[in-house]
């Protein structure tokens, strides 16, 4: 029998839930290639720029580091970290940030296509997906971090709350062995 398929416990969540993003963080190689990607093409103002030195437990010894932040509309921010040595990037970067981890933005229409015609303009990579709950285009900063912006599908509060509703029960179907799709809009399946 198939541990996984054990119907999940319910777990207590928190009584009230984070709030939003404060900031994720990204090691990069180089500030000024990565403001170019991002103040530049994209069009995401730096906010904040802070010039620290701290303990790293990773390398073992105090190091040098500049922090940038980039502003986003709910008073959230993208974060980078420069390492003043090559060996603390190396030790702290992403070995393989093109490699389907990426993380999305909400925006509306309008700055969507902005941002498409944005990345064209400069020359970045792009591909647009349309996932059925929302459609999406991605592209790739200098090392190589995917970035993701979406708009919802106009139904968004209903197709979430269908998802909420059976959420467990489709992450045990999938973990006992069923790996048939449930996302009828993406894959063209009629119910």
């Amino acid at each position: 029998m198939n541990v996984h398929a054990q119907p999940q416990a319910q777990t207590k969540t928190l009584n009230k839930l984070p709030e939003r993003l404060h900031h994720y963080a990204f090691v990069i190689k180089d500030q000024e290639a990565n403001r170019k990607f991002w103040e530049d093409a994209i069009g995401i103002p730096l906010s904040a720029t802070w010039c620290e030195r701290a303990f790293n437990a990773t390398v073992g010894r105090e190091i040098d580091y500049c922090h940038t932040f980039y502003e986003l509309a709910d008073g959230g921010a993208l974060a980078f970290f420069q390492f003043a040595d090559a060996d603390a990037y190396e030790a702290m970067r992403a070995l393989r940030p093109d490699q389907g981890q990426h993380f999305a933005m909400k925006v509306d229409e309008t700055t969507y296509n902005e941002i498409v015609a944005r990345v064209k303009a400069a020359k970045l990579p792009l591909r647009e997906t349309d996932h059925g709950y929302c459609k999406s285009i991605y592209t790739a900063s200098p090392d190589g971090l995917k970035v993701e912006f979406t708009i919802d599908h106009p139904d968004v509060k209903e197709i979430a709350a269908m998802r909420k509703a059976d959420c467990h029960s489709e992450l045990n179907r999938w973990l006992a062995g069923d790996h048939h799709t449930n996302n009828n809009d993406r894959h063209g399946v009629t119910a």
